[in-house]
């Protein structure tokens, strides 16, 4: 039999089984923001997604993308989601025009431990509060530490009623109220498909670098009972300066379509404004945590009830087999009755 000289063949012969290390690998906040695809193949092609439609090929360095948003149509191979799994590209498949949510694959993080210290904040109903309160400072000139949640909450909602007003008067758009079908985009007037086109892309960023950073989406402080409560905490801490009035400026000037026209102004916003590196820098503020985002070797420890964590690559029982052998030799002794190990395997 002949060898298969298929386009296929030809292309896999191409890919290399090298995926770049963790030391290779672009910090997550010094990453693009994001991709928005439809109707295309996602495969890879050496250390390069690639994505096809009928227009042709285009290539994308893995290490340079921090999320890809899959809209409908969209087919993975997977090779693709093997070299995203394994350089920290985060894939969500989202509906038409990005207005869903409906999974996401493997965080470029290894490490638990900052889901931990997420979890006893919000766990706590006092630290909670506290972190509420730095979310709200975050969005207030004034100094808020002596507000209650309920009081923030009223304030919150007289700002952002504020911030729609202000852009509707500044660019002409007629507004009336926020609200959105999600199961006919369309059926919105023009301004709440523009809002929520926007509003998706930054969703899709902020749930980027929280499950990116090994944080939990589903653990919020501000919002609660959802699966992406805190996605919409983080979201909210910029809406009112990058998406709201990205929404308006769109509508006012008359493109044909806008969720398109939304999704590309929002991307190059992101970029020339960092977010996702402010994003990054936002959350070590309201988690509370120091240090770099790099990626971190997969660490499995021990919980301890005393020392916190020990050596997860130690078998502790292993004195027990010395215990035993010892017996063996000698059945008169008794031994020492330790059994804690200290050797590795």
């Amino acid at each position: 039999m002949g060898r298969d000289c298929s386009p296929w063949v030809k292309l896999m012969d191409k890919v290399s089984a090298n995926t770049p290390g963790l030391q290779e690998q672009n910090r997550i906040s010094d990453r693009l923001t994001f991709l928005y695809v439809e109707r295309c193949v996602i495969n890879r092609a050496e250390n390069a997604i690639t994505i096809t439609d009928t227009r042709g090929t285009v290539n994308v360095p893995v290490t340079l993308l921090s999320v890809l948003l899959l809209g409908p149509g969209t087919k993975v191979t997977h090779r693709a989601v093997e070299l995203a799994a394994d350089c920290g590209v985060m894939f969500i498949w989202v509906g038409e025009q990005g207005v869903r949510y409906y999974a996401h694959g493997k965080p470029l993080s290894a490490s638990s431990k900052l889901i931990q210290r997420q979890a006893a904040l919000v766990s706590n109903v006092k630290s909670r509060a506290a972190v509420c309160r730095k979310m709200y400072q975050m969005r207030f000139k004034e100094d808020v530490s002596g507000k209650t949640i309920q009081e923030l909450r009223g304030l919150e909602g007289t700002r952002i009623a504020r911030v729609y007003y202000e852009q509707a008067k500044m660019t002409g758009v007629p507004w009336n109220y926020r609200t959105y079908n999600l199961d006919d985009f369309t059926a919105n007037d023009s301004i709440n498909q523009a809002l929520t086109a926007a509003h998706q892309c930054l969703y899709g960023i902020c749930h980027s670098a929280i499950v990116a950073l090994g944080l939990s989406p589903a653990l919020g402080f501000v919002h609660t009972g959802h699966e992406n409560s805190f996605v919409y905490d983080i979201a909210d801490l910029y809406k009112h300066t990058i998406t709201i009035p990205i929404a308006f400026d769109m509508v006012a000037s008359g493109v044909g379509d806008i969720p398109g026209a939304v999704r590309r102004e929002t991307r190059d916003v992101f970029k020339k404004t960092k977010l996702l590196k402010q994003i990054i820098k936002d959350l070590h503020s309201i988690i509370q945590i120091e240090g770099e985002d790099a990626p971190e070797v997969d660490i499995l420890n021990l919980w301890d009830d005393k020392l916190g964590e020990v050596d997860g690559n130690k078998n502790y029982g292993s004195k027990l087999a010395d215990a035993i052998e010892a017996e063996e030799d000698d059945p008169d002794d008794e031994g020492s009755g330790e059994t804690e190990a200290v050797w590795s395997y």
